[in-house]
């Protein structure tokens, strides 16, 4: 299988160049990328738990799903291509800010990501990539603050960073 590139860019989210996915985790090189929140009418939202053999930060919740675009995707078809391939399913989504952090893990990779969040709604249950995703669960949103609070070690980094955040920008 032909290993994915990311897309280099600088803080202006300006393309400077592509690298492999592996290679720009090691370097820790600034790169392009999405995080998918989606709601549904209960004003929940689907978390993920990420597959136990993810290369960093598995098992641990997040977000309804995250990735890097491809070269020639738009933020938008980049997040719906990655919500049919580890949800099951497409949705609308609206593009609502974005950011730049860098979050090393115990393995050695860095993320340094330029993150656009994205939001979008739904109110069936997704059919999961098991290679992808481990569990999903529906949680208020309030709830999910609070429990980011008090039981931060089974949150990822850049969703920890996004609520703490970002918070204005994705709750209803």
């Amino acid at each position: 299988m032909k290993e994915e590139h990311v897309i280099l860019v600088n803080e202006k989210d300006e393309q400077i160049g592509l690298m492999p996915k592996m290679e720009a985790h090691e370097k820790a090189v600034l790169h392009r990328a999405f995080s998918v929140f989606v709601f549904n009418d209960k004003n929940e939202l689907l978390l993920q738990q990420r597959a136990a053999d993810k290369y960093h930060s598995p098992l641990l919740w997040a977000n309804t799903c995250c990735s890097h675009q491809r070269n020639g995707e738009s933020n938008l078809e980049a997040g719906k291509r990655r919500l049919q391939e580890e949800m099951g399913f497409v949705c609308a989504l609206e593009e609502k800010t974005s950011f730049i952090y860098k979050a090393p893990f115990d393995n050695g990779l860095t993320e340094h990501e330029l993150d656009h969040i994205l939001v979008g709604y739904y109110n069936e249950n997704p059919e999961i990539n098991k290679e992808e995703v481990e569990a999903y669960k529906w949680m208020d949103i309030e709830d999910v603050k609070k429990d980011i609070i008090n039981n931060p070690k089974i949150y990822t980094e850049w969703f920890k960073i996004i609520f703490k955040n970002f918070y204005d920008f994705i709750k209803q």
